[in-house]
């Protein structure tokens, strides 16, 4: 293939690191590092020992590295022929396709001792498992043969919730699977989002993307239905599971709220690729966010404090009902 087995002299080992650094797509994997932080915090009532953290993130961090430089390699014929890939370092000849292999061999090595080593051995199947199924489900199975690839596939950025979860208990219940459910949920309308920006460079090189195989309207209409589901979804975890409070329900309301404007607006609009790319961004902020209320809900001091608040409001709710009472009768 053109373009795919190019070998080009790097001035220094600066460009060496970076070379390599680039093959791991490092902008995607905070996003899947915060919800393995929420399934840890979760699990552990807000109280997570710091160096399981550290080994975890590091483990989870790892895992998905593996599995992006994996999918460059796969993927190597396609990123060449779109634009906005073109000058990654496989197809740019900086890395040669054998030498990212062995890379990312060495990563998923890493990653499954780290934490079967320092966690437990489920995280570590659980992290294995996220890297197979990206690539023989997603990447090799679905990407280029369906368009509902990326709704399948979505399971592969779920399961970091899992690993988190498993890292402190060393088992799966209800809370981690149905935190799984959410980020499923959420990956198709904030992948399609940004396949509606890109879906010109998706059709070029053939890859089966919703926008491309049905076009804006139908994509649009998807993400308004996803984003329906996963809005109530995400108030699951505050009943009927119990295992979020108040501070992580104001959270998910306000969010979800905005979400589905953005997915409203989207709907009246579906060729405006400015909404389309506010809709993608502000997915990544959603989920977050998100996330990032179900650590702080989960902090004792937290639980304290709304535990206190709503103390003090019972005892001020019947208060007034006694004044009232007496202020009738008085009346009387």
């Amino acid at each position: 293939m053109l373009g795919t087995s190019l070998t080009r002299q790097h001035e220094n080992l600066r460009e060496v690191i970076q070379s390599y650094y680039q093959l791991t797509k490092p902008r995607i994997i905070p996003l899947l590092l915060i919800t393995t932080a929420a399934g840890m915090w979760l699990a552990s009532d807000g109280q997570v020992d710091p160096i399981l953290l550290l080994v975890t993130l590091v483990g989870g961090t790892l895992a998905a590295a593996s599995a992006q430089v994996l999918n460059c390699i796969y993927d190597r014929d396609i990123d060449y022929e779109m634009l906005r890939t073109r000058h990654r370092p496989i197809p740019s000849g900086k890395v040669q396709p054998r030498d990212a292999l062995l890379f990312a061999i060495a990563l998923a090595i890493l990653s499954f001792t780290l934490l079967t080593v320092f966690a437990n051995l489920l995280s570590a199947l659980l992290a294995l498992s996220g890297i197979i199924f990206y690539m023989l489900i997603y990447t090799h199975i679905l990407k280029r043969h369906t368009a509902q690839n990326i709704v399948i596939g979505g399971a592969a950025g779920a399961i970091p919730a899992l690993v988190g979860w498993a890292a402190v208990t060393g088992e799966l219940s209800w809370a981690p699977w149905l935190l799984f459910i959410i980020v499923f949920l959420w990956t198709p309308p904030h992948f399609w989002a940004l396949a509606l920006m890109i879906h010109e460079d998706y059709a070029k090189v053939g890859i089966p993307m919703l926008p491309v195989v049905a076009g804006e309207e139908v994509t649009v209409r998807q993400i308004w239905y996803y984003t329906l589901l996963v809005v109530p979804t995400s108030l699951l975890l505050i009943y009927p599971l119990g295992e979020s409070g108040v501070v992580y329900g104001i959270v998910a309301i306000l969010l979800g709220s905005i979400f589905i404007k953005k997915a409203w607006l989207l709907l009246q609009e579906p060729k405006d690729n400015q909404l389309a790319r506010s809709m993608f961004k502000y997915s990544i902020l959603y989920m977050m966010l998100l996330c990032t209320g179900i650590v702080v809900d989960s902090l004792p001091m937290t639980r304290e404090i709304t535990a206190t608040v709503a103390e003090n409001s019972q005892v001020l709710i019947q208060t007034i009902s006694t004044v009232l009472e007496q202020v009738s009768i008085n009346l009387v």
